[in-house]
């Protein structure tokens, strides 16, 4: 690594865990004062139904526009501008009160993270590869501790607004973005050109990734975040089935969230010491042995124990997909990133309807199928991943 580099590297790096946790904060206040949205714009479970389904839409169009428009230097612009733009679509979405407003709302809110989430996954494989050593996992594990925080941050204000709530992160957001703009060209740096010897590729070149191994990526993707939604919605659901209390069912989202965040701390360092696909590949066997243990059980405690191994499973598999995908260059972090969100949109919705033929524990063997998948394939789409 060259010695003037390391101002912009460590700049660079400290800026994008700050994107990162600030996405993950948004995103949870969001999710966590869902229920106050819906009852201000007095619209039914349907109608909330077709506004989750225009965030979605919203944040595939922006993800496939950011891959376009992603390029070295025009990412401090796509950061801070998708960050602006986010946190006023989160501000607007507090005042709604209609399901026409609602959905327009939405789909802005959701092209804003779409937009965002390219251009921080893009600038952090940028980051990661001028390091020569894996960061991304521990730039992810800021997203999962944002995440929690700003679920934290919602419960302990119930009591509040959400139009107050969503405005004060809103400024909040926005002047954080406006603050640090001039850091942000940082992230465009020569100085994070990788350093290469011999006949390597020159800047900005990225190696073609086939489209046969994108798209196993992406396939991979997809069903380690339809185990994420499933996850999401169905834990609690789950710890419930089983006789639990309310506030030990919804404790194992919590452990499933806070292993993931520690798996991804940790992930970047077993990541250079073994190989992203052997990581990846143990990880994703521990969560489809330790998930399946804990739905075979019928205690709290080995559902607990179930859901923690899962999260911690899985915790390396999404920060090391997006890096191999990152070789492709931003077009494929999008593809993939677009092929993953469709799988976390859809996990909940087939553990659903799978609970209408069988019994809830056997139905959430689906991620666990589908996370031992992952383990059988992960050296096939991982190989030669790891900086």
């Amino acid at each position: 690594m060259r010695q003037t580099a390391v101002p912009e590297l460590v700049c660079s790096r400290r800026l994008l865990t700050g994107y990162f946790a600030g996405l993950g904060v948004v995103m949870a206040v969001f999710g966590a004062r869902m229920p106050a949205v819906q009852n201000a714009a007095e619209v039914t479970t349907a109608g909330l139904a077709l506004v989750l389904l225009a965030a979605a839409l919203g944040m595939v169009t922006g993800l496939q526009a950011g891959g376009r428009l992603a390029r070295p230097a025009r990412l401090p612009a796509l950061l801070t501008g998708g960050a602006i733009a986010l946190a006023a679509g989160l501000a607007v979405l507090g005042l709604c009160s209609s399901l026409d407003s609602l959905l327009a709302a939405a789909f802005a809110f959701g092209i804003a993270h779409g937009v965002l989430d390219v251009a921080a996954n893009a600038a952090a494989v940028r980051c990661q590869d001028a390091h020569g050593r894996p960061i991304m996992g521990r730039l992810h594990a800021s997203y999962s501790l944002g995440a929690l925080l700003g679920a934290a941050l919602a419960a302990t204000t119930a009591h509040t607004s959400h139009t107050v709530l969503f405005a004060a992160v809103a400024a909040g957001a926005a002047a954080a973005a406006g603050a640090t703009t001039r850091l942000t060209r940082t992230v465009a740096s020569p100085a994070l050109e990788p350093v290469h010897h011999g006949a390597a590729p020159g800047p900005h070149e990225q190696r073609r990734l086939s489209r046969r191994r994108l798209w196993l990526l992406g396939a991979l993707a997809a069903a380690t975040l339809l185990g994420e939604g499933a996850a999401a919605d169905w834990a609690s659901v789950h710890l419930h089935h089983l006789g639990a209390t309310a506030a030990t069912s919804a404790a194992a989202y919590g452990c499933y969230s806070a292993a993931m965040a520690a798996g991804r701390l940790a992930g970047d360092r077993l990541t250079a010491r073994f190989g992203a696909d052997t990581v990846v590949r143990t990880g994703a066997a521990l969560a489809a042995l330790g998930l399946a243990t804990g739905l075979a059980g019928s205690t709290t405690a080995s559902a607990l124990f179930g859901w923690t191994a899962f999260g911690l499973g899985l915790s390396v598999t999404i920060p090391s997909l997006i890096t191999a995908a990152g070789t492709g260059g931003p077009r494929a972090v999008a593809t993939v990133a677009v092929t993953g969100y469709v799988g976390l949109l859809a996990g909940p919705a087939l553990v659903g309807a799978l609970t209408t033929v069988t019994a809830l524990p056997h139905a959430l063997l689906l991620p666990a199928l589908l996370a031992a998948s992952v383990a059988v394939l992960a050296p096939k789409a991982l190989e030669k991943t790891t900086p």
